[in-house]
């Protein structure tokens, strides 16, 4: 299963002045937050104080990520980055130890 890390930012924009409807808006995302660390569809997630943005982590397909971070458009932002293993990099770096060698023969 692939590995997903989610960078997210909110929208500044899209939240209300007014600091009771900012907090109340914080507090519905914050539940389903965590819904979806309860339910499995967030592996982890933080938030860096401060600076209204964190991370996020997630395992499945594209289509999963998709499904799972569309539910926070448009009052949070994704950046999303495909993460691996130690051992999928020791692989790959294998590989690409066999490519090198395989191209000077």
């Amino acid at each position: 299963m692939t590995k997903y890390h989610l960078y997210w930012k909110s929208d500044r924009d899209r939240m209300p002045a007014d600091p009771n409807e900012r907090l109340a808006g914080w507090n519905k995302l914050l539940s389903m937050v965590k819904d979806d660390l309860e339910s499995g569809r967030l592996k982890d997630w933080g938030s860096f104080p401060g600076e209204h943005a964190g991370y996020a982590i997630m395992e499945g397909t594209e289509q999963d990520v998709l499904l799972g971070t569309e539910k926070y458009v448009p009052y949070i932002r994704f950046k999303t980055h495909t993460v691996l293993s130690v051992d999928q990099t020791l692989a790959t770096m294998s590989a690409a130890k066999a490519q090198v060698a395989a191209a000077k023969k």
